[in-house]
């Protein structure tokens, strides 16, 4: 597994994406089948990344205020993604490779898979993402 940090063009939402290999991730890019988890935009391209340099002995730190702003953002733009989106709970796997063979209407969904369901979606070229915060279900809320 590869894991680049994307970019949408149109809105410049950056955001995670794990990839089988980097052919994976051109051979997606190529198809088209990259966009934007936040607008849905498919004009995506590879975002600046920190190298890591091993052997420092150095941490990257953060001041905590700036840490909670983060996260906030962060908290607002994945609820916006998951109300532009369907829960399809623990069907995700089948109902995304679904969705990808033209089975099922195309549209954004979001739900449950384990590790395995989600490299093989990757593997076959779906592209799936982690969602980057804890999602709580209205079927478990009490």
């Amino acid at each position: 597994m590869i894991v680049y940090d994307l970019a949408c063009r149109p809105g410049g939402h950056v955001f995670e994406g794990w990839f089988g290999s980097s052919e994976d991730y051109d051979g997606q890019r190529a198809r088209g089948l990259l966009s934007c988890p936040i607008c849905g935009a498919d004009a995506v391209d590879k975002a600046a990344m920190a190298p890591r340099i091993s052997g420092t002995d150095t941490t990257p730190v953060i001041r905590p205020d700036a840490a909670k702003a983060m996260l906030a953002g962060l908290a607002r733009a994945q609820a916006e993604a998951l109300k532009r989106s369907d829960d399809v709970g623990d069907r995700f796997a089948s109902e995304a490779r679904a969705i990808h063979d033209g089975d099922r209407p195309d549209r954004p969904i979001h739900g449950r898979a384990t590790l395995a369901e989600a490299q093989s979606l990757v593997a076959d070229g779906i592209p799936v993402m982690p969602l980057p915060l804890p999602v709580r279900s209205p079927k478990t809320e009490n």
